[in-house]
């Protein structure tokens, strides 16, 4: 009669694996019904991992964030209208800091600045108080459109300069004033599509700055010639 063997450690009638002097000998000798056993142990595990798995990802098709993307490529200074916008989702590590979700908030909105198809817009990418504040650095900032007394100057305009608003005297043009400091340009009017001509005879800048500013500037552009000086 053979000699039942047991580990160092192990108490007698707890259940072993197999009879064997090494662990690869017991395998060998394992009971039928541990194959079973071993096999629900590694499915439980696998679906415990899997579940795991699931919760922190979360629901993928949930999610995702609507945004409003632009259909085709637009040009600085175009109307938005409902045919350029389009709405996508997109994860929400994607997504940019006041992303705009609803496109009809967009038409008749003017953009400040080139647009590929699929980029979303955000409430900087149109003419508004956002953007004024942006821009400036002050809560109260307003928009001003400017006719430039030299319409040359516009060429070579870009939205981000910073200039200074000067007004022409009536009678003297020594007696020009400035009426803004550091003025923020957010847009010039005129799209690569234009002719020469309606550039420069259409054209008009944008020029963010304080509210005060603002209103003198727009006061003064009814009766002078107005200018700007590069920073």
């Amino acid at each position: 009669m053979s000699r039942i063997r047991t580990r160092r450690g192990t108490a007698p009638g707890r259940a072993r694996l197999g009879s064997g002097d090494n662990w690869r000998e017991a395998f060998d000798n394992r009971p039928p019904w541990m194959d079973a056993t071993l096999i629900r142990r590694v499915l439980a595990a696998l679906f415990a991992f899997a579940a795991v798995t699931l919760l922190l990802r979360g629901d993928p098709g949930g999610a995702r964030v609507p945004v409003v993307v632009a259909a085709r490529d637009l040009a600085p200074g175009h109307l938005l209208t409902a045919a350029d916008l389009r709405q996508a989702s997109h994860p929400p590590d994607a997504v940019p800091e006041a992303a705009v979700r609803d496109p009809s908030a967009l038409v008749g909105a003017v953009l400040t600045a080139a647009l590929r198809s699929g980029e979303t817009l955000t409430d900087v990418r149109v003419v508004g108080p956002r953007l004024a504040e942006v821009a400036t650095g002050a809560p109260d900032a307003r928009i001003v459109p400017v006719r430039l007394a030299d319409t040359a100057i516009a060429d070579i305009l870009r939205a981000g300069d910073r200039v200074d608003v000067v007004a022409a005297g009536t009678e003297n043009p020594e007696l020009a004033h400035t009426l803004a400091t550091d003025a923020a340009v957010v847009l010039v009017s005129g799209g690569a599509g234009d002719t020469a001509a309606n550039r420069r005879a259409e054209r008009v800048v944008l020029v963010a700055m304080d509210a005060r500013r603002a209103a003198a500037v727009a006061a003064a552009s009814l009766n002078s010639a107005l200018t700007v000086i590069f920073h």
